[in-house]
């Protein structure tokens, strides 16, 4: 059974930071590319960074220079380290699994930035 779990969100003050996990499971986690998306309310959801198997990285321009996306493929776990957070990084946010074959998502969690 293919599983992502995130964790790691809450609430944060503003210029703050958080660190989210997503662990995996019931798939070769190394075999994937790896995404965390963001939904705001009334809002698309929007890609907010990936990792590649091979460990490249891309950014929303949003987010680049504040957040870094990592993987640990030894402990088939994914990360979001956050840093100078604004209120308009509130979102759940969503772990992603993607190969041409299976595209995998997590059920979220809620990050608030808010003073």
């Amino acid at each position: 059974q293919v599983q992502l779990v995130e964790s790691g969100g809450g609430l944060v003050q503003p210029g703050g930071s958080l660190k989210l996990s997503c662990a995996a499971s019931g798939f070769t986690f190394s075999y994937y590319a790896m995404s965390w998306y963001r939904q705001a309310p009334g809002k698309e959801r929007e890609l907010v960074a990936t990792i590649a198997r091979t460990g490249g990285t891309n950014y929303a321009d949003s987010v680049k220079g504040r957040f870094t996306i990592s993987r640990d493929n030894a402990k088939n776990t994914l990360y979001l380290q956050m840093n100078s957070l604004k209120p308009e990084d509130t979102a759940v946010y969503y772990c992603n699994a993607y190969n041409p074959a299976n595209d995998y998502w997590g059920r979220g969690t809620q990050v608030t930035v808010s003073s």
